[in-house]
């Protein structure tokens, strides 16, 4: 890609918590794709969007890839030409069936566990922290309302969702268990975005979520699937100055302290003044945006939402 040939690369992501380089599941895979391949790169965090769907993004002088465009910024690179390390991997038939597993079942069964199977503190911890507390519980309520129904959870199969769910992700550890073995990557010897994708999931369920949650005490049951994350963490994650003729990743401590941390591709260019009218407007947006959304939910979402869960405190949320 001649336009970005020469630029420094910025990874724009969600902030770091539980000795995470960013705690969000979605912006990890990225980050630990890039250190995979020892790519030079900038780390910069925005908390103005907590629940955009265009972060995590990479961008480069004019070059913006985000992750809610053309299958995600790992995809994007890879079509791009701009760093691809499934060169050969991505025609094998088990690795396509395994990270088809990594993105769906598990990813499906993290999301869950997050918004839904534990107390909710870490969620609101990794994407709400910056945002007074009320704004912070009606949004936290919002996204678990949305995932419901994104998962097809409803009052009557509630518990029949909740042991499939945990059921696949079983299944899943197993299998991936059995591939990995005593190998330092899942195939050939060599990391791919099947193991970014993997590590980031391992990580965060060790890291982030609480000693109660059912998908850690599953995944602890295979002590390989643990050791590969300690080693992999160690090596990429914790190893600075582990190849010294490559430059390594360094963070940007805070979007305040980096203008460039918007978008700059030409056709998205007025989305850096919106970013600014929304920061100087920020609680008072929020405000009136999320005053129409409980609106609406109390009038939509009916007992699926209810009452109760407004009524009791932070850390007494009630799911159907």
């Amino acid at each position: 890609m001649e336009a970005v040939q020469g630029e420094e690369f910025t990874l724009v992501a969600r902030k770091p918590h539980f000795g995470l380089p960013t705690a969000c599941p979605t912006c990890l895979p990225a980050y630990i794709y890039l250190k995979f391949a020892r790519f030079p790169f900038q780390l910069a965090f925005n908390s103005i969007y907590p629940d955009s769907d265009q972060i995590p993004y990479i961008e480069a002088g004019t070059y913006v890839a985000y992750n809610n465009e053309n299958g995600g910024v790992i995809d994007r690179m890879k079509q791009d030409g701009i760093l691809d390390l499934d060169t050969e991997l991505q025609s094998l038939p088990e690795w396509i069936s395994m990270k088809a597993v990594v993105t769906s079942w598990l990813d499906e069964a993290l999301m869950y566990e997050l918004w839904i199977g534990c107390d909710g503190t870490s969620a609101r911890k990794i994407y709400y922290s910056d945002l007074s507390w009320p704004i912070g519980k009606i949004l936290f309520l919002k996204q678990t309302y949305i995932l419901k129904q994104r998962l097809g959870i409803t009052k009557e199969n509630a518990e029949q969702r909740e042991e499939q769910i945990y059921h696949r992700a079983k299944v899943a550890y197993g299998a991936l268990s059995t591939r990995l073995g005593e190998q330092n990557f899942l195939f050939e010897d060599r990391p791919s975005s099947l193991d970014a994708s993997f590590l980031s999931h391992v990580l965060f369920i060790l890291q982030a979520l609480p000693e109660t949650s059912v998908l850690r005490g599953k995944l602890l049951e295979h002590s390989n699937l643990v050791r590969y994350s300690e080693r992999l963490k160690m090596d990429f994650l914790e190893a600075g100055s582990s190849s010294s003729s490559v430059p390594q990743a360094h963070s940007v401590p805070s979007p305040s302290s980096r203008k460039g941390s918007k978008p700059k591709s030409k056709p998205k260019r007025e989305k850096t003044e919106e970013e600014k009218t929304f920061k100087r407007r920020a609680k008072y947006f929020l405000a009136a945006q999320l005053l129409a959304v409980l609106l609406f939910l109390s009038v939509m979402g009916g007992n699926d939402f209810g009452e109760a869960e407004f009524e009791n405190d932070d850390d007494d949320i009630a799911y159907d």
